[in-house]
């Protein structure tokens, strides 16, 4: 049996994914563009990271640490050979070790996954250290990033995304958050209500927004702390609204959407103006689906 509410909360997550790869409303809203692109919309790959470490908690032993690598890697590898058009020109060994666009999240859930597990008996305050002091790096770096603080080279390898987005500087931080929320109870221990998630959410938007005044405004911002509060918030709340069901459908139609929708971006946008948005929506969900049911029939490629 699979909790409805989470499974939903990951086609939202998806659909967050979507928007901030398309800037939305940049050009006629740049502001709240910037808030929803650099705020809101930036909860989603951490949330997805605290259900994973949620569920990593069961992971347990060795043989089921192998099944569950052996999953992610095959669906990355998978992807990544389907996207190789897109990156094979370009720095092909930075994209095959650090993964492809929107693939990053997989092979840095793949490697976060394999420390979390030889680490997960030391002491909670010490894993909890971890995850602010690697998360802090991570933030620390970015910013300096987008203030262009150093020079020439110095600047461009502080700006490259992989230099703060990846394994051990924000997919470890919040699978560890997502791991000891299941370790701990804190998913029982605490109700929240849905004003809670709105009060954090507010939170990340106006991180945003003073990024957006004070940092750059011209730039992407992936890293914010308020992240470090709202994807916990978020998760918690949604997996109290306990509704269960038996089926897989949403769950894997979110992966579907997370894997698939750059693909259809570099046909569709740009290409049917005024109607590309709804146009590759309606064509996102349909290959979305289209790729459920043949996942069904050859396994990994969701």
């Amino acid at each position: 049996m699979r909790n409805l509410s989470i499974d939903i909360l990951k086609i939202v997550l998806a659909f967050f994914v979507v928007f901030l790869h398309m800037h939305i409303l940049r050009d006629s809203h740049p502001v709240l563009s910037f808030v929803l692109v650099n705020g809101i919309f930036r909860m989603a790959v951490p949330t997805f990271l605290v259900i994973t470490g949620y569920y990593f908690y069961y992971v347990d032993d060795k043989n089921k640490l192998k099944k569950w690598l052996l999953r992610i890697f095959l669906l990355y590898l998978i992807w990544s050979i389907v996207y190789i058009p897109f990156w094979k020109e370009g720095d092909a060994w930075m994209n095959i070790i650090f993964g492809y666009h929107h693939l990053w999240y997989l092979i840095g859930t793949f490697f976060s996954g394999i420390i979390l597990f030889f680490i997960r008996k030391i002491s909670v305050n010490l894993l909890a250290g971890l995850v602010v002091l690697l998360f802090s790096l991570g933030y620390g770096i970015q910013i300096l990033g987008n203030l262009h603080y150093f020079q020439y080279e110095t600047d461009s390898v502080i700006n490259l995304f992989p230099s703060y987005r990846n394994f051990l500087l924000v997919c470890f931080p919040f699978l560890t958050i997502g791991y000891l929320i299941n370790k701990l109870n804190l998913d029982m221990k605490y109700k929240l209500s849905w004003i809670d998630v709105v009060i954090a959410m507010g939170f990340v938007a106006l991180e945003s927004l003073f990024n957006y005044k004070m940092i750059n405004s011209r730039e992407n911002i992936d890293l914010l702390f308020s992240l470090l509060i709202a994807c916990p918030l978020l998760f918690i709340y949604c997996k109290s609204l306990s509704v269960m069901v038996d089926t897989k459908l949403l769950a894997s139609l979110s992966t579907a959407i997370y894997v698939i929708h750059p693909l259809i971006m570099k046909w569709v946008l740009d290409k049917y103006y005024p109607f590309e948005i709804p146009i590759f929506i309606i064509i996102v969900l349909i290959s979305s689906f289209i790729l459920v049911l043949v996942n069904r029939k050859l396994k990994y490629l969701l």
